[in-house]
Parts: C-alpha cells; structure tokens; sequence
C-alpha cells in the first residue's frame, strides 16, 4: 500500500469530554461532571501524546484541534499543558493552527485572553442559531446576546474564528433560514460551518422523534431548498463551500479539517478520540477507550487506546474516496489510481459524469453541487 497521508498532511486532535449539560441533538463522546481534575488530566494528555511521539518521530505538526465535549471548560494552563507537549515531539510548520471550540458562554468567554496566551489562535464557537426559541429548543445554555458578545470578543482576541450554525429546525422556514444565514454572515469572520439538523440514533432527539413528539421538521424537499439557497447565498458573500457542511473565505479553511478529508495522518488523544497514523509504512487506526474514568485510568497505566489496528488497502480506499468526495477541490486522480489500483480503474466515473454528479478534468475528480445533494448513495456507489 503506498505511503501517501504526507499529503494529506499530520495534526493532532485532542478530545476533551465534558459538558455543562447534554444537547438532545448531540451523539458525541461527551459527559456531564460536577468536577474536574484538570491537573490530573492535563498529566494524563500529556503521557498519551508522549507515547504517539514515540511512534510518529520526526514529523511536522500542521495542525492541532481542541474538539468535544466542551474543550472551553478546559483551563488555560492545561490547554497550555498539551500544545508544550507537543512541541516537545514535534516540529510545528511555522503556520500551525491551532483551534480550540467553545460555548458562548460569559464563564467561558472569560478564558479567552488566557487561551490565546498559551497559543491557540483560532476558535470555533457552537452558537447553533440566532433565535431564542430555537436555542431553548436546541438545549443551548446560552442567549442570542451573549453569543453575539461572544463573537465580539473572539474576534478582537484570536486572529481566525469560526462559528457553527444548525438550520433545518423545527418549524424553520426557507425564507427564515436565508434571512438568520445573511445576518449571520454580517457576523462571520473568516469561516462558518452550517450544518442541516440530523436525528440521530441515541440522542434525546431521537428517542421524541419515536414517540411523534419531534414536530414541524423539514420534509427532504424544503431540506435540499435550504442547502440550495445556503450554497447561493454564502458564495455571493464569498464565504465558498470547500466542503459538504463548511464555507470560508479565500485562504481561510480549516487547516486541521483537510488533513482529515485529503486522507493525512492524525494522532487522536482523549476519551473515544479516533487517530489514523501511517507506522512502518502500514496506516493504523486508533479509537480511544470511551468513558473518562476508564481512558485516564488506562493512559497512567500506559495506554489509553481501546485499539490501535492495520488498515486493509481495502479500508484505506474506501476511507480516502468517502473524505476527498466532500470536498470541492475533490480528489487527486494519481493519488488515487496510487491507493486505489484496479479498484479505481473499476469506479464508474464516466457514468456518473454523464449524470451531472461528477465533474472531471485532467488532474482531479469531484462531486457536483448535484452530486452533494445525494453524496452518500454517490460515493457509495463508486466504491
């Protein structure tokens, strides 16, 4: 199997579980505690990211993504903590960005100087709507106003920020999500991610949806009228979409996201943090264990990986079509025949152009915007 993740590029995401209360939306790893040892786990970080040090010598770090949970409950000094960490096992490109998501929320916002102190230089705020009622709804902690302050205060502090917006709401309408889209591209600094609500498996959503007490949701017809005119009006503000869910300016994309969609190579620490990372010319996959007590006991006992196994070449095509196909600059042509082999000359791209699905020139392949209305059954059809 060719050994291509360098370009892809090498970053490190960091896993920080905890929340003040639990989104009926959300399916992530996170968990609601009282307290937190944050010099215990600031130690705990640090002996994981020494022992994939170890593994991944020599590497130059591009990127380094504090995700959750709720990474702004962290303090700044164990913050600070990690990214000196992984200085010491790495080089660091002299452009690393280093994001850290946050709640806007006044406690947190508070943090904000110490965290730019130790070193992160962009953030990316989980502000989900512009309207009170949708807020309550989404089981946000915070208000339209202190969001608003938040968004101020970031952008004076950090040199990029982000924020996250779900659209698709309850009783949402086309024309009310094009108006809160323009008033929240007044807002934007450099990047947005815009995500239409999905229901997912496990979540409190979820469990309302089954009883029929999860009402007024879009049918799939007004859903693709809403990603239609989110496409249309962010590329009239010149926010363009580098990807499926994420729009930026020119030069303002996420530097850590890439590494994941062009197939680089990512060390992954923290309860339930997923890793790809290429050793001895094999690319492995690394799931943390899950619960919080479990991953810190394991990782002062030596480890905190549930698992660290081999990808099949099968594995690795599969995942690099599935991530490059989210992708406006889509995918590389000799990379791919590189990775892919007979599995790529089977793929039926012509067919799939001649639909209108996929554009194709001399050097790259990718979806169309129709295409990426229906990517899964597109990519899976491809592979």
């Amino acid at each position: 199997m060719p050994e291509t993740w360098r370009d892809g590029g090498f970053g490190l995401y960091v896993h920080w579980p905890f929340c003040e209360a639990k989104c009926p939306y959300c399916d992530f790893n996170s968990h609601v505690t009282a307290h937190v040892d944050q010099t215990r786990w600031a130690e705990a970080l640090v002996r994981e990211l020494a022992r994939y040090g170890a593994l991944t010598e020599g590497r130059m770090l591009r990127s380094i993504y504090f995700g959750g949970g709720t990474p702004s409950l962290m303090q700044p000094e164990t913050v600070g903590a990690v990214l000196r960490a992984s200085r010491d096992h790495w080089a660091w490109a002299n452009d690393i960005e280093i994001t850290l998501e946050a709640n806007p929320r006044s406690v947190e916002i508070r943090k904000f100087e110490g965290f730019a102190g130790v070193g992160v230089n962009r953030v990316s705020l989980g502000v989900q709507a512009l309207r009170p009622d949708d807020l309550r709804r989404l089981g946000r902690l915070h208000g339209v106003d202190e969001a608003l302050s938040a968004l101020d205060i970031a952008r004076s502090t950090f040199s990029r920020v982000s924020f996250d917006l779900i659209y698709g709401r309850q009783g949402q309408s086309l024309a009310a999500w094009e108006t809160e889209l323009r008033e929240a591209l007044d807002l934007a600094g450099d990047h947005l991610s815009l995500y239409q609500l999905t229901i997912e498996e496990g979540t409190a959503f979820w469990e309302r949806a089954q009883a029929g007490g999860l009402k007024g949701l879009p049918d799939e017809d007004l859903g693709a009228d809403m990603y239609l005119a989110t496409q249309e009006i962010c590329g009239a503000a010149r926010f363009e979409a580098y990807e499926v869910s994420n729009h930026a300016q020119p030069g303002a994309m996420s530097r850590h996201n890439l590494v994941y969609w062009r197939g680089g190579d990512y060390v992954g620490i923290g309860p339930g943090a997923h890793g790809r990372v290429t050793l001895n010319g094999v690319r492995h996959a690394s799931v943390a264990r899950r619960l919080p007590g479990l991953w810190i006991a394991a990782a002062e006992a030596g480890s905190g990986d549930e698992s660290l196994l081999p990808l099949t070449g099968e594995d690795v095509w599969a995942e690099y079509i599935m991530m490059g196909m989210r992708l406006s600059e889509g995918l590389d042509l000799e990379r791919a025949r590189e990775i892919g082999g007979t599995r790529f000359e089977e793929m039926p791209l012509a067919k799939f152009q001649d639909l209108g699905l996929i554009w194709r020139d001399a050097t790259r392949f990718g979806a169309t915007l129709q295409g990426r209305m229906v990517l899964n059954t597109l990519t899976s059809e491809l592979l």
